[in-house]
């Protein structure tokens, strides 16, 4: 993505409206003077769901701001199991860490087909270091980092396996569907079972059990209506 169209978007140009960069949260506060800071390109790309957007150890050159899709954090084991750590969604900024290390401490991977824009690291600190208008939203990306941990510690990570599943899918992102109502797509059994920290044969049988009781309803292969208040039953809230 060339600058000139992170400026048309900042502007708000009408060509520009649907652009998510002009909500970008990182660049949100930037005066039109900041842009002119940004001397390297800031890249637009689309990739694949299954596609690796970087690996746990690899180089951190750069964040990535991710404008539609779900992505997911996952943290290798010693044993040779998978954590996922987090679900990244539109809006939502990866590889913060590299603005203070030189290694991305998670594998990042596209969970559905996903558009992001990669800005260099550098962009990050010189700005960081000539307006103090990026100061705010980095720290906005970090504590929200931290609570989304703390969320994930205290929701998805205690309980029974029935109370953290009802608990990922009040959490998991809906869409409406074909005749407005809400519906979501899961992840593969085995991704909700890395992210809730019980075996892939537990998460297909609290799912299924779920379909059974009719909490969920599936209308289309691994596309939910949620019984939103059974499961808030089910969460114990």
């Amino acid at each position: 993505m060339k600058r000139s169209r992170i400026e048309a978007a900042w502007r708000g140009q009408p060509e520009c409206q649907g652009c998510s960069i002009r909500d970008l949260a990182l660049f949100a506060d930037l005066q039109q003077a900041d842009f002119n800071l940004i001397h390297l390109p800031i890249d637009e790309f689309e990739v694949e769901a299954g596609s690796v957007l970087y690996n746990g150890g690899d180089e951190a050159r750069a964040l990535l701001t991710l404008r539609s899709g779900l992505v997911k954090l996952v943290q290798y084991l010693s044993d040779g199991s998978q954590r996922i750590v987090r679900l990244q969604r539109p809006g939502d900024t990866l590889g913060l860490e590299a603005t203070v290390g030189d290694q991305y401490e998670h594998t990042a991977v596209a969970l559905r087909r996903v558009l992001l824009c990669r800005i260099p690291v550098e962009v990050i600190h010189r700005l960081s270091q000539e307006t103090p208008r990026l100061h705010r939203q980095l720290m906005m990306r970090w504590h929200n980092n931290v609570r989304q941990a703390d969320t994930w510690l205290t929701a998805l990570s205690t309980g029974s396996a029935k109370a953290r599943v009802a608990r990922f899918l009040l959490d998991i992102p809906k869409e409406a569907g074909a005749d407005g109502v809400p519906v979501c797509e899961l992840l593969s059994r085995e991704d909700i079972g890395a992210m809730l920290g019980v075996t892939t044969e537990t998460a297909s049988r609290m799912i299924a059990d779920l379909k059974r009781s009719g909490v969920i309803t599936e209308r289309k292969l691994n596309t939910f209506v949620c019984n939103e208040d059974a499961l808030r039953v089910l969460a114990g809230e």
